[in-house]
C-alpha cells in the first residue's frame, strides 16, 4: 500500500499528491491520499495520527508525507516501524512546535492563546480558516525528530524558507538507510517535481513496490 501525507493547511487536491497519483497510475500503482484535516479548526497531530494508523493496520504501506505530513508520516514510522516499509518525505516539518512558536513570536502567541483560535490560509480550500490552539498545544507531546529506521528518501530545497535545510539535514545526517536529495528550489518543491519522481521511482522498485 502507497500512502501520501498532505502538507498543513492542504488536502487530497494538492499539487504534488495528484503529481504522484498520476505517475503511480501509469504504472498501474495505487496512491491513496486521505484527508488528515476534515475539520481544520480541531486538527491536531494526534487527530492526524488517529487517521494514518488505522489505514496501516490492513497492510504494511510505504508513505509519502509533504511538510507536516512528512512529520506526521515519521512519526507514524516510529510508533508502527512493523508497519511501515519505507518513506519518502518532501521537506518534512521536523521540530514543527518549537519552529512554529519561534516564527510566531510570543505575542502572537499570547493572543491566539486568548481568543483559542487564528485565522489561517488554507490552500485546499482556497480560504481563511480558523485554526485552533489545541494543534500546538498537542504538538508539544511529541519529537521535534522522530527516530524511525526504515528506509527513507528525504527530499528538501536549499532555499525552503518554511523549514530550514540545516534541520533535515541534522535529522538525515548519519541515520542507516536514508538518502537526503537537496534540490536548488524552495519548500514546496515545485520546479523539482520531475527529478523528484525519477529518485522515488528507483525507490519503489528497492522497495519492490514497482516493477524493475
Amino acid at each position: 500500500m502507497l500512502l501520501y501525507l498532505h502538507g498543513f493547511a492542504s488536502g487530497p487536491g494538492s499539487t504534488k499528491a495528484q503529481f504522484f497519483c498520476r505517475r503511480l497510475a501509469e504504472r498501474g500503482v495505487s496512491l491513496a491520499v486521505p484527508d488528515l484535516a476534515p475539520d481544520f479548526t480541531t486538527m491536531t497531530i494526534t487527530s492526524q495520527l488517529a487517521i494514518v494508523e488505522p489505514l496501516l493496520a490492513s497492510e504494511p504501506a510505504v508513505l509519502f508525507g509533504s511538510s507536516l505530513g512528512g512529520y506526521i508520516a515519521t512519526l507514524a514510522a516510529a510508533r508502527r516501524p512493523e508497519q511501515v516499509r519505507g518513506l519518502i518525505l518532501l521537506a518534512p516539518a521536523f521540530a514543527f512546535a518549537a519552529r512554529w512558536e519561534a516564527r510566531i513570536g510570543p505575542s502572537t502567541l499570547a493572543r491566539w492563546r486568548a481568543t483559542g483560535t487564528a485565522p489561517v490560509f488554507h490552500y485546499g480550500r482556497g480560504r481563511e480558516e480558523p485554526l485552533g490552539i489545541g494543534l500546538l498545544d498537542d504538538a508539544r507531546r511529541y519529537p521535534d525528530a522522530p527516530d524511525s529506521r526504515c528506509p527513507t528518501l528525504v527530499f528538501a530545497g536549499r532555499h525552503d524558507d518554511a523549514v530550514p535545510l540545516d534541520v533535515i539535514e541534522q535529522w538525515t545526517s548519519g541515520r542507516p538507510g536514508c538518502e537526503l536529495v537537496i534540490f536548488d528550489d524552495g519548500h514546496e518543491l515545485m520546479t523539482s517535481l520531475e527529478s523528484m519522481w525519477e529518485r522515488t521511482a528507483s525507490f519503489l522498485r528497492a522497495c519492490a513496490v514497482l516493477d524493475a
